[in-house]
């Protein structure tokens, strides 16, 4: 394979965005999780209750999500990233109060107005 893999310059890029979007994630700093998806009729959202395709229905259910327990604490992060445009972010997470495990996959994409989410799933486990 000839793909360099993290890349230093690269990893720390990807770790930013990501810790950008935590951030507002927790906080329900909703313009900036807007702004951090790809806006494209491509990108794709799997919850743990929903199925979102494309921009648009990611950008709904995120301006009509309740704002209210939304802290959690964050168990591992793995941030892999691909050459100079392409990354995954994994993370095992728990909210507070419950004992079910959740996963966060992302799929990271450079493009012209920085790194993008273009494909997003959460589950929670038992």
């Amino acid at each position: 394979m000839n793909t360099p893999i993290n890349l230093p310059e690269v990893l720390a890029e990807v770790t930013a965005a990501f810790e950008r979007y935590e951030d507002a994630l927790v906080h329900n700093k909703v313009e900036i999780l807007d702004e951090l998806f790809w806006n494209s009729p491509h990108t794709l959202r799997y919850g743990a209750t929903e199925n979102l395709y494309g921009y648009q229905e990611i950008q709904a259910f995120r301006a009509s999500r309740p704002s209210q327990g939304l802290a959690r604490e964050i168990l591992r992060t793995v941030i892999t990233t691909f050459g100079h445009d392409f990354a995954t972010a994994n993370v095992e997470f728990r909210r507070e109060g419950s004992t079910k495990t959740g996963r966060q996959s992302q799929t990271w994409m450079r493009t012209a107005q920085g790194w993008r989410v273009v494909a997003a799933h959460v589950s929670l486990i038992g």
